[in-house]
C-alpha cells in the first residue's frame, strides 16, 4: 500500500519537477597566459621599471584570448600594501581585442594612445595616488618583498570607457563582460 502511494505521489509531482527552471549556468572564463620580457612570473621587476629607476611600464604580453574578445583591460596592484585590495599602480583599458600585449614605456602623459597601431585607442586611468598612467614599484626601504600583480581581462564588448577612471570604476564597468583572465606577478624589494 505504501509503495502504491509513493508511486502515485511521484506521478503527480514528476511533471512539476520537470517544469522547474534549470539553475543558471555560469559562463566559463578562459585562462589567459600573461607574461613579460622584463621579468619572469614570480621574479624581480627590473629597477628601470620601478619608480626608483626610470619608471618605465614593462612590456606585457598575453595569449589565449577566447573567441568574441572585443577589448582588454589591465590592472596592476601591489598586494602587500596594507589597504583593502592593495595599492593600484596602473589601470589601462579600452585595449583593442586584437592586441596581444602592451609595449614597454607607455607614457603617463598620454591619456589615450595613438600608437603603435595595434594598441591605438588604449586609455589610461588613474593609479592609487590619483595620477594618470603607470607608477612603478616603490615600496619603502626595509618593507620586504612586495608582489606586483598584472591582471589582464578579456572582454566580450568594447565599452569605450572615458580616460581617467580608477580601478573600482573600471572593474564595475567590466563586470559581467569578462570572458578571459590571467595574471603575471613580479616582485620588488628596496633593501635600503
Amino acid at each position: 500500500m505504501l509503495v502504491k502511494q509513493i508511486l502515485s505521489l511521484f506521478a503527480v509531482l514528476s511533471p512539476v519537477v520537470l517544469a522547474l527552471p534549470a539553475a543558471p549556468v555560469e559562463a566559463q572564463v578562459a585562462e589567459l597566459t600573461v607574461g613579460s620580457a622584463a621579468f619572469a612570473n614570480g621574479e624581480a621587476i627590473p629597477i628601470r621599471n620601478s619608480a626608483y629607476g626610470d619608471n618605465l611600464s614593462p612590456g606585457i604580453t598575453w595569449s589565449g584570448a577566447p573567441e568574441g574578445t572585443e577589448a582588454f583591460a589591465l590592472v596592476l596592484t601591489d598586494t602587500d600594501v596594507p589597504m583593502p585590495n592593495g595599492f593600484v599602480h596602473w589601470v589601462i583599458y579600452n585595449i583593442p581585442g586584437t592586441a596581444t600585449g602592451l609595449p614597454e614605456g607607455i607614457s603617463s602623459d598620454t591619456p589615450t594612445l595613438t600608437g603603435p597601431a595595434d594598441v591605438a585607442g588604449t586609455t589610461q586611468g588613474v593609479m592609487g595616488m590619483r595620477n594618470p598612467g603607470y607608477f612603478g614599484p616603490r615600496p619603502p626601504a626595509g618593507a620586504g618583498v612586495h608582489h606586483y600583480v598584472f591582471s589582464v581581462y578579456a572582454l566580450d564588448t568594447d565599452l569605450e570607457l572615458a580616460a581617467g577612471l580608477g580601478r573600482d570604476a573600471v572593474m564595475s564597468a567590466i563586470e559581467g563582460h569578462i570572458i578571459g583572465e590571467g595574471q603575471v606577478t613580479g616582485i620588488f624589494e628596496r633593501e635600503r
